[in-house]
């Protein structure tokens, strides 16, 4: 059936505008005034921003770590990041040494399957460079159409990968046209830190913090991001939390080297004090890399806006309070690893970024949706609101005042990270493909409806000129 929304305030990257929409057979057909909407449902979204569906570039679901799975699988999160007003993400897909790529896309197919209600696509992570997996990624990138790779530097004798393997990657992406992401913490020395506090009984949450200290982030950044100016390639730093890292790839932008930042709300409005939390509260924010003092907010604010990051994830990777994270009560290195972000994401930034003039309104669809499409090859079909663009659409009430809470979350984890942050601004319907997902807050999706998305190859050309000078 046909949709036409009446009555909202038209927001893009670039513009904003009042004006009226067409769907026809889930995709944007027109966008101007007085459409003719004969036979149409109308959608008034008047007193509302229409704005594009967020993409969220990193999350995890469904995910095995630390001898436990993720809370949220690919039903219950992407029913989380639907609320949020998400209607796009990118998950990783977790590789083992011993079977083939092809295995593990699989096992990661069948997680999702039947589950999402909204689209999805896979990042593959990268443990190791040998024969066998150069003669596979040619296939991954044509067949699966996953074009972006994960190395970690971190988490040794789990996922860290050496610097030949990191190289290696960049070099092969070059050549395929892939995008390399690196999560960036120097793992071996975080190890010899770990070993090292562990040996001395400090067993509480905040010797996560201090056993993987900033300059560790950054020095992981610009060794990343010297390799990729060194191999002519392209890279994407994932969850930048500090000004070590911001300095890094701020000064490898000015070298013309091809690097993009990310960061999350979490590193914008939560600081390093909430492990110090009594009662193993602290548990609930042990994540990495992990949160920093609260100065350093102000930084990542300033990168956001300058350009020098261009985008923000969640990732997503909750575990329970209670039965997941407390397997690490007397051994901090034991708490599974993440937080529940998905559904909170575009809030925290309009209500922190934009209503607190930190960002612009077109910076906030930028840095949620746009810029996430054109680095991901989603563009054009997603991340705006154009003819011929995919309807996902959100329809969001700038105005409502709203407290954070697991009461209200759509979550299956059993906390918020943001519990009692006061906000402004919600969601208030949601389409995918221009079928609502939420409709008036009420969910109306269908788990499997959701469809997975080939992308694009890594578009070298895309402009880098929104640089700014930055001051930390």
């Amino acid at each position: 059936m046909k949709k036409i929304i009446k009555n909202g305030t038209i927001v893009t990257a670039a513009d904003t505008f009042q004006g009226e929409i067409l769907i026809e057979d889930g995709v944007i057909t027109q966008i101007g005034a007085n459409l003719n909407a004969a036979g149409a449902e109308v959608i008034d979204a008047k007193g509302c921003l229409v704005f594009p569906g967020g993409i969220d570039p990193h999350t995890h679901l469904d995910m095995p770590f630390g001898g436990t799975v993720t809370k949220d699988d690919f039903e219950s999160g992407t029913i989380a990041a639907a609320f949020g007003g998400t209607t796009t993400i990118i998950d990783f897909c977790l590789t083992n040494k011993w079977e083939p790529l092809k295995k593990a896309i699989q096992t990661w197919h069948e997680k999702s399957r039947e589950k999402a209600v909204i689209d999805y696509g896979f990042h593959l992570m990268i443990s190791e460079i040998n024969d066998e997996v150069l003669n596979e990624l040619p296939q991954v990138i044509d067949r699966e159409g996953i074009t972006s790779f994960k190395v970690f530097m971190a988490y040794k004798n789990v996922f860290q990968a050496d610097d030949e393997t990191l190289f290696r990657t960049l070099v092969t992406a070059k050549d395929l046209g892939a995008l390399v992401m690196v999560h960036a913490e120097n793992g071996d020395v975080i190890d010899y830190l770990t070993k090292k506090a562990l040996a001395k009984g400090n067993t509480a949450p905040i010797y996560h913090a201090l056993t993987r200290p900033p300059e560790l982030e950054g020095e992981a950044t610009g060794r990343a991001a010297n390799f990729t100016g060194l191999a002519g390639s392209q890279l994407y730093v994932v969850h930048v939390s500090c000004a070590e890292a911001v300095k890094q790839i701020a000064e490898a932008r000015s070298k013309g080297f091809d690097v993009w930042g990310e960061t999350c709300p979490q590193y914008l409005v939560l600081d390093q004090s909430y492990l110090e939390k009594p009662n193993f509260e602290g548990a609930k924010y042990v994540w990495s890399p992990p949160l920093r003092e609260k100065w350093n907010q102000d930084v990542l604010w300033k990168a956001l806006k300058s350009g020098q990051l261009q985008t923000l994830g969640s990732d997503q990777c909750s575990f329970d309070f209670n039965g997941q994270k407390d397997l690490g009560r007397d051994d901090f290195t034991k708490i599974p690893n993440g937080g529940p972000i998905i559904e909170d994401r575009l809030s925290i930034l309009f209500s922190e970024g934009v209503k607190k003039g930190r960002i612009s309104l077109n910076q906030f669809v930028d840095i949620t949706s746009t810029r996430i499409a054109k680095l991901f090859g989603l563009f054009p079909k997603k991340g705006s609101i154009a003819v011929g663009a995919d309807a996902d659409i959100v329809i969001f009430d700038p105005s409502v005042e709203r407290v954070i809470s697991a009461e209200t979350h759509h979550m299956a984890v059993d906390y918020n990270a943001f519990e009692g942050m006061q906000i402004t601004g919600e969601p208030v319907s949601v389409l995918v493909r221009g079928e609502y997902v939420v409709r008036d807050k009420q969910f109306v999706g269908k788990p499997g409806s959701g469809q997975y998305l080939k992308r694009a190859k890594y578009n070298s050309n895309l402009p880098k000129s929104e640089n700014k000078p930055l001051s930390i």
